[in-house]
């Protein structure tokens, strides 16, 4: 049996020539900003142009580059030995496909056909399903594919084992390199969305949340914990406390800090300038002390595994992986709809 399998993630310029046009695909996604074309793309222009100035300062921090392509990559390279290792007698390929940057479904989709697989297990590197992120890749990726196998599609893994147990490991690793202080508070930093898309049925609030709590049952030792969000961008209301805003909360509760990036699973600029960075910088200027920081879980034993578990487990359709299922109120969540 050949068997494909497609790992999705947003992508990231690799170069400061290429943030411009990355932000103009990010943009003109309709997931990201529901109007229609004629007012999408040029709208998608406007904020590519005005923000690319401090985008390319963000990344030249990072050597010019994002680096989540050689973390996709690396993770890649563990799930396919980890698959082989498991099932020899398959022929198992994994492939990487970007949102935003290569590379993109197109190329991806041309490989995976040139493979001619029996199967295709599509599999979001984005453990919270929200529709900006995992239903926008699989829907490209069904415009993309038109090759060969069976496929079967991983909606979400919020609470899986593997998933929490690298991400509890993460922690205590930095927690036990500061010398275990005990003045510490969690927190666990999600990328933020609009609370209208939230309050519209996607399940991304639930599932971080839920996400979080598997983590912090984990460790007893840390009881002290809270869910925020970061990356803001635009006008509307986003999704609360703010990462910044529960920065000064320890401040104001003599408080230091040990911050997860809860909804990521690899080093990108959101973890490498806005939290190694930014926040950083915010906590000294407030006295907020220590301020550590975890890794994301990136090729960590425990998270390969559970991504691999989730390959063999995956359904017709879009299913979840691991004990959670959504509410009801949760109607744009494709895992509940196909439970």
């Amino acid at each position: 049996m050949k068997r494909a399998v497609v790992l999705f993630n947003l992508g990231g310029p690799d170069s400061l020539a290429a943030v411009r046009p990355f932000l103009f695909n990010l943009f003109r996604d309709p997931a990201i900003i529901g109007a229609p074309a004629f007012v999408r793309y040029p709208l998608a222009a406007f904020i590519s142009r005005t923000r690319e100035k401090l985008a390319q300062e963000n990344y030249a921090l990072m050597g010019g580059r994002s680096p989540l392509l050689e973390e996709t990559e690396a993770q890649r390279a563990a799930l396919e030995a980890e698959l082989r290792r498991r099932d020899p007698a398959a022929e198992t390929r994994v492939f990487i496909s970007m949102r935003y940057w290569k590379p993109f479904a197109d190329t991806t989709a041309r490989e995976v056909a040139d493979f001619a697989p029996d199967e295709v297990v599509l599999l979001p590197l984005y453990p919270q399903f929200s529709t900006t992120t995992t239903a926008s890749s699989l829907k490209d990726w069904r415009r993309a594919y038109k090759g060969p196998g069976a496929t079967r599609a991983v909606g979400c893994y919020p609470t899986a084992d593997g998933l929490a147990d690298a991400v509890a490991s993460e922690i205590r690793k930095v927690w036990d390199a500061a010398s275990r202080p005990q003045n510490v508070r969690v927190l666990f930093s999600a990328h933020g969305l609009p609370q209208k898309v939230v309050d519209e049925g996607d399940p991304y609030h639930a599932q971080v949340e839920a996400t979080a709590a598997a983590v912090a049952a984990r460790l007893p030792e840390l009881s002290d914990w809270r869910v925020c969000f970061q990356s803001r961008v635009g006008p509307l209301k986003w999704l609360e406390p703010s990462t910044d805003t529960e920065i000064r909360r320890a401040a104001h509760d003599g408080k230091g800090v040990l911050v997860s990036p809860i909804a990521f699973v690899s080093e990108h600029v959101e973890t490498l300038v806005e939290l190694d960075h930014e926040y950083a910088k915010l906590a000294g200027e407030l006295g907020v002390a220590p301020y550590l920081r975890a890794r994301t879980p990136g090729v960590a034993p425990a998270f390969i595994a559970a991504l691999a578990d989730a390959v063999e487990s995956a359904e017709a359709g879009v299913a979840p992986f691991g004990p959670w299922l959504c509410p009801a109120a949760h109607g744009k969540c494709a895992c509940r709809e196909a439970a």
